[in-house]
């Protein structure tokens, strides 16, 4: 999940950044509402965190210019601003979310899960898949009663994988969605991080849930099998 952090405040902005890395999350972030504006535009983010203060425009200005432009993209604002006129403001503007600080971290990746499962009847708190279980509040994998310590990159590039099952994903993509604009294509990272979730969920079956398409990317599930759920 890639999501885009507005935000003109240096120490909050790291500070949301490496909150939501540990979380699992690939993270972008901006200071100013007309670069936010640009980038919302031209990547697919999954969700967009906006402080509506920013030095150059309001933010809910950024939330009619987005909805306007017809991109659906979950907004959540995260503002100074608790005045409940400011709130029906924020979300007339086309907000999904509204969120005053000081909060609590916990609420707001809470908060995120929620606008991301909107639309997602199917999605609770585990995603699974031929026995591999993935919980996504504990951010634990397991399978075969094994249970699997990922790390922060290993787990959103196994949900990403199992949030599409049984399709061929390329590099592109799954660089797109679980890394952040720094992202270099021509490196193999995305390599290593395969291999390493092999070694975490295949080693041991009989059955592999991780195949290479050769030329085109990856694939997760069974071969053969479409029984893939999110529960």
């Amino acid at each position: 999940m890639r999501i885009l952090v507005v935000e003109d405040n240096p120490k909050m902005c790291e500070a949301l950044r490496r909150g939501l890395s540990e979380n699992g999350f690939a993270v972008d972030t901006s200071p100013n509402g007309f670069e936010a504006e640009e980038m919302a535009t031209t990547t697919a983010y999954d969700v967009i965190v906006l402080d509506l203060l920013l030095p150059d425009r309001d933010g809910t200005e950024i939330c009619r210019n987005l909805r306007r432009r017809k991109i659906t993209t979950p907004i959540i604002i995260l503002t100074a601003l608790s005045a409940t006129d400011e709130k029906i403001t924020g979300l007339d503007a086309g907000a999904d979310d509204y969120m005053t600080k000081p909060f609590e971290f916990d609420e707001l990746v809470a908060r995120i899960r929620a606008v991301l499962r909107r639309g997602q009847a199917t999605e609770s708190r585990t995603l699974r898949c031929n026995g591999l279980e993935l919980d996504l509040y504990t951010r634990r994998a397991a399978r075969g009663g094994k249970t699997v310590e990922l790390s922060n990159k290993e787990f959103a590039l196994l949900e990403f994988l199992m949030r599409h099952p049984n399709r061929v994903l390329t590099r592109t993509q799954i660089g797109e969605k679980v890394w952040d604009m720094n992202f270099e294509p021509s490196s193999n990272v995305i390599d290593v991080y395969i291999a390493a979730l092999r070694q975490q969920v295949d080693h041991g079956f009989d059955k592999p849930l991780i195949h290479t398409v050769k030329g085109a990317g990856y694939r997760f599930g069974a071969m053969g099998d479409d029984s893939d759920t999110a529960t």
